[in-house]
Order: structure tokens, then sequence, then C-alpha cells
């Protein structure tokens, strides 16, 4: 009677509504990720020029990718680089923007990213990293999940606890520059 492992095809994915969320996920999310969300409409100019910017004087390499464009290439598209692809990718972000709501995209972002293996959505990442649902996560916890989907290998708090507690603070740094928090 007592559950040894779960073996999924590809992805582990349980579905939550964003009403159900501590409004921080939300705010989280939107301040790591792109804090521009509520003001576009799917593409951020500034942060397109600034990844480009800091490619081509060989900065850090930076996305310059929405939520939008990160959901549609998650639930939508194959992971190749290529025009064809990127073309794609700009068609399905206009049309995704006209059907749904900036609520819509950001719920359906949630529940698509991945956070590592097979979780898939915040519900399943915070089942496999707390054991508990993503609706009692903690602040902290949650800003460690909300750092996850950018390199969740990289950024595992399993595997690498000292980058996945920066990439923590980082997200916690963001929130406060955009006043989450304080």
């Amino acid at each position: 009677g007592e559950l040894l492992y779960e073996i999924y095809d590809d992805q582990n994915r349980t579905p939550i509504k964003l009403s159900d969320l501590p409004e921080y996920v939300k705010e989280a999310t939107i301040s790591i990720e792109d804090k521009n969300f509520y003001k576009h409409h799917g593409f951020d100019t500034g942060g397109i020029l600034r990844a480009a910017w800091k490619t081509v004087t060989g900065q850090r390499l930076e996305g310059g990718s929405t939520i939008t464009q990160q959901l549609v290439k998650v639930a939508l598209l194959t992971p190749e680089r290529t025009v064809e692809r990127k073309v794609k990718e700009a068609i399905l972000t206009v049309a995704t923007e006209i059907l749904y709501s900036k609520n819509q995209i950001l719920e359906m972002y949630l529940n698509h990213i991945p956070y590592g293996g097979t979780a898939y959505g915040i519900e399943a990442a915070a089942h496999r990293f707390f054991n508990k649902d993503a609706k009692d996560l903690t602040l902290p916890e949650a800003t460690l999940l909300v750092g996850l989907p950018q390199a969740p290998s990289k950024y595992s708090p399993l595997a690498n606890p000292d980058a996945a507690k920066a990439r923590q603070s980082l997200v916690l740094d963001r929130m406060v520059q955009d006043e989450y928090i304080s």
C-alpha cells in the first residue's frame, strides 16, 4: 500500500489554477522571467535588444524571450534552433497573445515549463522538491523553484545547492527591485 516510485513516459505534470497559487509565485516568475509581462504584447523589444547587445559584446549569454515566447517554445514547438522555427514562434506568440488573457498565458506557462527531471509545471516541482502542493509553498520555496526553469540541471537544489541558493537570491533581489517585496 506504499508508493515506491512513479514512471512517466516523458513528463510528470499536474495542472493547477493560477488563482490557487500564492501571489508571490506569480510575482517571482514575472520578476525573473519577464518583468514587463503585463505591459507588452508577446515581445519585449528592450529585452531582445539587451540580449543581442550582451551577445555581440561578448558579455554573458542572456535570453530575450518573454513568458509567452517561452510557453510557445515548450508547449507547441520543437527545441531546434532554426530560422523557420523562430518564424513559427513569432507567429504563434502573436496568436497566443490574441487568443488568451495574460493570466491565462501565465497559468499555462506555470503548468508547462520544465523545472528539472520529469517535473513539468510548478505543482509537479513543488511535490518533487518539497513534497507539498504548490498552493502551500512559502516565499523561500517558491523563489527557489521559480529560479529553476532557466537551467534546471544547473540550478537543481539536489545536485547544485550553492547554485540553487544563488539563483534564489537573484529571484528575491529582482522581486525587491520590482517592489513586490521589501
